[in-house]
């Protein structure tokens, strides 16, 4: 879903962009994408991938059940893009953030956020975020809110660092389509943040 968006958002700003598809390709693509099938876990042909293009993003999901990947497929991308010296933005999950006035609550550990079916992936990025911590590449890891889903693209969004964004009302959400918008704002003007987020 995610990045998908970004594919869009990339396209309709002009950039030249390869995306990488774990299965299948869509039947149509925005006009100047290149589209192939590669396994994230393959550093060597990350790598060749890698080598043509000036950032990339990670927006890797695993399927149910095999949340516990995330963490090693993320450190193989990380690993590609240490060999070509390619930026690296990783698209993760809100799990790793801490809760508005509860400092050092994670999301992933808090109901309110993250209701029971949840909670094996939100741990998951958890563990992504740490593995890209001990790494040398150059990443920038963005967690989303703790809602994500389709919805209008309105080019309006906040930014925060390690704290989940809420609104007034303890909502906190923002349509992939505008978390597409952050991560093109990021590749363009980086902010220097390692670790960041977005909301409404």
């Amino acid at each position: 879903m995610a990045g998908s968006r970004v594919v869009t958002e990339a396209a309709d700003r002009g950039h030249a962009l390869l995306a990488v598809y774990r299965g299948s390709r869509p039947e149509t693509l925005p006009p100047g994408v290149m589209a192939t099938t590669g396994d994230a876990d393959d550093i060597a042909a990350m790598s060749a991938l890698f080598e043509e293009v000036d950032a990339v993003v990670a927006a890797t999901r695993p399927p149910v059940g095999r949340e516990h990947t995330i963490a090693a497929t993320t450190t193989a991308l990380l690993d590609a893009a240490a060999k070509t010296g390619t930026r690296i933005l990783v698209i993760g999950g809100a799990g790793p953030l801490e809760v508005p006035g509860h400092p050092g609550r994670l999301v992933a550990d808090d109901p309110a956020y993250v209701p029971p079916q949840w909670r094996t992936v939100a741990a998951a990025s958890g563990a992504q975020l740490a593995a890209c911590r001990v790494h040398e590449a150059d990443w920038t890891y963005l967690s989303p809110p703790a809602v994500l889903e389709p919805g209008p693209r309105t080019g309006a969004y906040r930014r925060g660092t390690t704290t989940l964004l809420t609104t007034e009302d303890g909502a906190s959400r923002v349509s992939a389509e505008d978390l597409a918008v952050a991560v093109l704002d990021e590749l363009e003007a980086p902010r220097g943040e390692r670790h960041f987020t977005v909301g409404y």
